[in-house]
């Protein structure tokens, strides 16, 4: 396994390859430009680590080289690495509780089309100001910023351009993080967002029938970009097609579980009514 330090590394180790089986097959940039349709600016950039290239651009410059199918893949392996970052906690709580929310808003801002795939927790889009204050009680730094700045990202859910689909679990919906009363008020609102036309919301129940994926992480998929995993440590960063393509169809399997539309808002009510009736 990667350590975090070595996937900054790995991106310099994919440029100096790429160069040295440029030289080692006797082309120059001009040569390998022609041959792979790629142009020799970027091709110069990609050799000297300026350019993190695509899996497509690698696949079209090991084709031109003619490399051996053994070092394609070991080649196209890198390619994953160079396309994943390791966005650890430790860093997030020096720079401050509130820098990640922005980084957040960021991926928010610049996607179209969000999936979230919510297994045990739910996603800061969603929060209120008390679950949101609950979620960050055992992490250390300035929780008034980072909690002020999740609420302001929230804004983003009533732009009609965009489109949000949040598949969660029953535990997730029912994991005790907070007084029955204020969990009570979180069902509502995810109830209420889901009313929302640009907004889905399905519940996977828990219940007899058979699952074939186990739900091993939370995970979103802004468009077909970019997928960020989390862990206790931090968050995982994948921009490999590969990868994205997997986490495309993972979603599309835990979202054919999920109780939808109509059902779901009833399955939310049942939900939100037990919290309440829990309390008295």
């Amino acid at each position: 396994m990667l350590e975090p330090e070595e996937l900054g590394q790995s991106k310099k180790d994919l440029a100096q390859y790429l160069r040295e089986l440029r030289k080692a097959s006797g082309l120059s940039g001009e040569r390998l430009a022609v041959r792979s349709g790629i142009s020799q600016s970027k091709i110069s950039k990609i050799e000297t680590g300026k350019v993190l290239p695509a899996l497509s651009d690698v696949e079209r410059i090991i084709a031109a080289l003619d490399v051996p199918q053994d070092i394609a893949q070991e080649i196209t392996s890198l390619v994953r690495i160079t396309h994943t970052e390791f966005a650890d906690l430790r860093s997030s709580l020096k720079k401050g509780l509130h820098r990640k929310q922005g980084e957040l808003a960021s991926f928010e801002a610049n996607a179209s089309h969000m999936r979230f795939f919510l297994p045990s927790m739910l996603t800061g889009l969603l929060h209120t100001p008390e679950y949101a204050k609950a979620s960050l009680e055992t992490i250390p730094g300035d929780h008034s910023k980072a909690i002020a700045r999740r609420i302001e990202r929230q804004a983003v859910l009533y732009d009609t351009s965009k489109h949000f689909t949040f598949i969660l679990t029953e535990q997730a919906l029912r994991w005790p993080l907070c007084d029955p009363v204020v969990m009570a008020m979180q069902v509502g609102r995810i109830a209420t967002l889901a009313m929302l036309p640009n907004i889905v919301v399905g519940v996977i129940p828990l219940g007899p029938r058979q699952l074939s994926e186990g739900p091993l992480s939370t995970f979103t998929l802004y468009d077909e970009s970019l997928v960020t995993a989390e862990t206790f440590g931090g968050a995982v960063l994948m921009k490999d097609p590969r990868d994205i393509a997997y986490h495309l169809g993972l979603f599309k399997v835990f979202e054919s579980y999920a109780l939808q539309r109509e059902e779901s808002k009833a399955f939310l009510a049942t939900v939100q009514s037990e919290f309440i009736q829990s309390r008295e």
